[in-house]
């Protein structure tokens, strides 16, 4: 067997097979089957700039030079990683000129349109304004936090998604029986191999025919693709994770949104997920102490301690052995009692204090420690709570004179915070008896 077998053909099995048509387009039903939106445009003939927003290797770029075709507009493609000004500037007049001498439209297609800055993006404006040309832009990031509200407002964003288990199994069919693909080496794909193709590839369908063009070179003709063989080629092939992209906020949240919602089994896939994915667990173990704060708080206040302890466990053993410990904190809070009263208070008290300035701090609250002070009253009328029945001082005012006392911090009816409002309704009652007098 050779095991250094090459092609015949230069391009790459996945540019081999790129559709040629709409039928033949793999994926994204929800936008091109009939009578669905996209599909919908294209039949009645009302082409318009968008943005195509999708993970990657899921037909963004086939799909542009489809509508394209269908629409018979010139098509133009810049890629933004490697294009400025300069070229957009010279694909809009490639767009004249077609206009000019064959009354074609144009569709220029801007590849990763997010890596364009503002002025880039805003160059684009007048000539998808005077429809000069028509805008498709790609994008694996979220257009409403990465392109400019001009551009959004002139473009429809369309979510492509992940390709499913049937999408990938018709790719790789099409692959082993196209004359364009691998036909001629009479190679098949067994169940137990696709679903290790399948899942290296993670939705990625050019991901998946690349795995599958190399397993095919190292395979003999006439024969099937075995797991062994792509285990060996594959290796420890990570799911999709971009740290600081939309998959690694979407994963985040739905960690965090487990733990919320008291479920600890659907946390310990979405920290297994991000582990697997190549998440730095430091990061988890900093988000996982917030979320004591944020969801349990005085519920529990033993889950922020052990957060921390979990924390420094990462720290002190690092990977794999700290991860445990960062497992059992997530599971601690995913079953603790839930309470956001310290999140809420603090929120409010925040937002109060931005809304009203910079208030004096009552004199009767303000320490005193030199003599000039205590003759302009700093700290007069103040009571020592210690001094005072049950130590607290009833009907004492902690606001500034300007501002009315207000109850930020309103615990729950869960775990220790049950207690502790029975105290604080307790100590209410207390003021509500006392003759309660604001200062100033």
């Amino acid at each position: 067997m050779d095991l250094f077998r090459k092609t015949t053909v230069a391009q790459p099995l996945a540019a081999r097979l790129r559709a040629a048509s709409l039928d033949e387009y793999v994926g994204q039903e929800h936008l091109l089957a009939r009578g669905k939106p996209l599909r919908e445009a294209l039949e009645q003939g009302a082409l318009h700039s968008m943005i195509f927003w999708g993970p990657p290797g899921v037909g963004k770029t086939t799909l542009a030079r489809l509508l394209a075709k269908v629409s018979d507009a010139h098509f133009e493609t810049i890629s933004a990683v490697l294009s400025g000004v300069k070229e957009i500037r010279q694909a809009v007049e490639v767009a004249q000129q077609h206009a000019a001498q064959y009354g074609r439209k144009t569709i220029l297609f801007v590849d990763e349109v997010h890596r364009f800055n503002k002025s880039q993006q805003d160059a684009f404006l007048p000539y998808v304004e005077d429809g000069t040309l028509i805008f498709i832009g790609a994008t694996t990031e979220n257009p409403s936090f990465e392109l400019n509200n001009a551009l959004l407002s002139r473009a429809r964003v369309y979510v492509l998604k992940s390709l499913d288990e049937a999408a990938l199994r018709k790719l790789v069919d099409r692959a082993l029986n196209d004359p364009r693909g691998l036909a001629e080496r009479k190679l098949t794909v067994p169940d137990d191999s696709f679903k290790v193709l399948m899942a290296a590839a993670d939705g990625d369908g050019r991901r998946m025919l690349n795995f599958l063009e190399n397993a095919a070179d190292l395979a003999e003709d006439d024969s099937a693709i075995s797991v062994e063989l792509l285990q060996n080629l594959l290796g420890d092939t990570q799911r999709r994770f971009d740290k600081g992209g939309e998959a690694f906020y979407d994963q985040i949240s739905a960690l965090h949104k487990s733990v919320r919602g008291s479920n600890p089994d659907g946390a310990l896939y979405w920290f297994a997920r991000m582990l697997d994915g190549g998440c730095d667990p430091l990061y988890i173990a900093r988000r996982v102490v917030r979320m004591a704060s944020e969801d349990i708080g005085n519920a529990d206040p033993r889950a922020l301690s052990l957060c921390l302890a979990a924390w420094d466990v990462q720290e002190r053993l690092g990977s794999p052995e700290g991860e445990l410990a960062v497992a059992q904190a997530i599971t601690y809070l995913a079953c603790a009692p839930k309470s956001n009263a310290v999140y809420m208070g603090f929120k409010s008290a925040m937002r109060d204090v931005a809304e009203s300035g910079s208030l004096e701090v009552p004199l009767h609250l303000r320490n005193a420690p030199t003599k000039l002070m205590k003759q302009l009253g700093y700290g007069d009328e103040y009571r020592y709570a210690h001094d005072e029945p049950d130590a607290y001082a009833a009907g004492e005012d902690y606001f500034p004179e300007a501002l009315e006392p207000r109850q930020y911090y309103q615990p729950v009816p869960r775990g220790l915070e049950l207690k502790i409002r029975d105290k604080l309704a307790h100590l209410a009652a207390q003021d509500a008896a006392s003759p309660r007098k604001r200062r100033g």
